[in-house]
């Protein structure tokens, strides 16, 4: 199905696709909300999820703490319905739009789960480094919608 990497002029300039996964057999993925643009999420990708995305046109991910593909959406009901996806240069990272109605992309709860900024300035030693909240309102309650599931947050 994938193209395999032979030289770096098909891989800049053809037109097959020859993604370039990982030692671990994983690739890159940045998803944005279609509409507004903004950054859902960063996960992974295996061949099979990658496969799976593209037959189905709905986000697929390797999840590197359950070692399985998971659909995006399947527990909470918020699939990430795939606009378009696109390949870097070297074929070794991937970027989706996607559109997910009203609904999060995080298992936190948020839209986003980029929902908090970090401080900029001068880093004194002794002091932590802080971080703000974005977003205060969250579209689900986790404890609700993953009742029985481990949460994927590996301390």
């Amino acid at each position: 199905m994938f193209k395999k990497r032979e030289n770096v002029a098909d891989i800049e300039e053809g037109n097959l696709l020859s993604p370039k996964f990982d030692s671990n057999g994983l690739i890159p993925v940045t998803t944005t909300d279609f509409k507004t643009k903004e950054v859902l999420m960063q996960g992974f990708m295996n061949s099979d999820a990658l496969k799976k995305t593209i037959e189905t046109q709905e986000a697929h991910y390797w999840s590197r703490s359950r070692k399985e593909v998971w659909h995006k959406g399947e527990t909470s009901g918020f699939i990430q319905k795939v606009i378009e996806m696109r390949i870097d240069d070297d074929q070794d990272s991937i970027w989706m739009s996607v559109d997910i109605g009203d609904g999060a992309s995080c298992h936190v709860g948020y839209k986003s789960c980029f929902y908090r900024s970090i401080t900029l300035g001068k880093i004194d030693n002794e002091e932590k480094i802080k971080i703000n909240f974005n977003n205060k309102k969250k579209k689900f309650d986790p404890k609700k919608v993953y009742k029985d599931k481990p949460n994927p947050t590996k301390i």
